[in-house]
């Protein structure tokens, strides 16, 4: 088997639901690499939101913002962001609406200024969904790394923004309000969402991997593409391959080719092993 390019979800693929990284996850990583395979974080995530311990593994580079930002080997190959003037519309908007939020940007997350307290019931909520032990415990920074509170919220340099819906009607407000920006949800489907996010138009995961493979002159059926959840079935119809954690969602299973083990049961050791990334 020739060497292969691997996109990597984060949450609920390399990480667990507690942000924890398994070490079955950063022997797979390692050893896939020295083997000749390039591995590429594939994630929501902006780069600020991703701990040392994360980038200690060892990437050949990542893909973040849900594809706004693509980086590869310290170069970055395209960055998409919100413009100046969205920004301050949608933190006008979150502000008279009364809805707490984050912005998220490659230089960090910028909070809204009650956010810390009004996250930690739907954090706690959502690490409850998710099976995370003593969710019911736990503080916002447990779960939201790299927060800063307090900074300008006007800004230029935003990839999204995350923000915490009192109803669903929000996010169904969000769509009318801001028709030149892409509205979604995230914990959770339709109703049970927890958040709203506001990113750049026709911004999608497969596009960054059209961009990366474009930049690499790579060939798409060297691609394999890990995830977990409704967000990655993008990621997995750019990719040759899809494959899906055991722990994932019922969708997302049912777009993938394979199916692994659960991320705290060294699915993705199993997976790169069944995929003849390490042996």
């Amino acid at each position: 088997m020739g060497s292969k390019i691997v996109f990597l979800d984060v949450d609920g693929t390399i990480t667990d639901y507690e942000n924890k990284i398994p070490d079955s996850a950063k022997r797979a990583i390692r050893e896939a690499r020295k083997n000749g395979n390039r591995v590429y974080m594939c994630t929501g995530r902006s780069k600020a939101e991703n701990p040392p311990e994360l980038w200690a593994i060892g990437f050949d580079g990542m893909i973040g913002g849900n594809g706004s930002y693509v980086e590869d080997n310290g170069e970055v190959v395209m960055h998409q962001l919100i413009t100046a003037e969205q920004c301050r519309h949608i933190v006008d908007w979150l502000h008279e609406r009364g809805l707490e939020f984050y912005l998220e940007s490659n230089n960090g997350l910028f909070a809204s200024e009650n956010f810390r307290e009004a996250a930690r019931p739907v954090l706690r909520l959502y690490a409850g969904r998710k099976g995370v032990a003593n969710a019911d415990q736990l503080e916002t920074d447990d779960v939201m790394h790299g927060m800063v509170y307090g900074a300008n919220l006007y800004r230029d340099d935003v990839n999204k923004v995350s923000f915490i819906l009192k109803s669903y009607q929000d996010h169904l407000d969000s769509i009318k309000e801001f028709p030149d920006l892409k509205c979604g949800t995230w914990g959770g489907a339709g109703e049970t969402a927890l958040f709203g996010d506001l990113g750049v138009k026709d911004i999608t995961k497969a596009h960054a991997v059209d961009v990366l493979l474009k930049h690499l002159g790579a060939d798409r059926a060297d691609t394999i593409a890990f995830g977990d959840a409704k967000v990655d079935i993008p990621m997995f119809e750019a990719c040759a391959v899809g494959v899906c954690m055991g722990s994932g969602g019922d969708e997302a299973k049912a777009a993938a080719d394979y199916v692994t083990d659960a991320v705290d049961d060294d699915g993705l050791w199993n997976a790169f092993v069944h995929f003849g990334l390490v042996k």
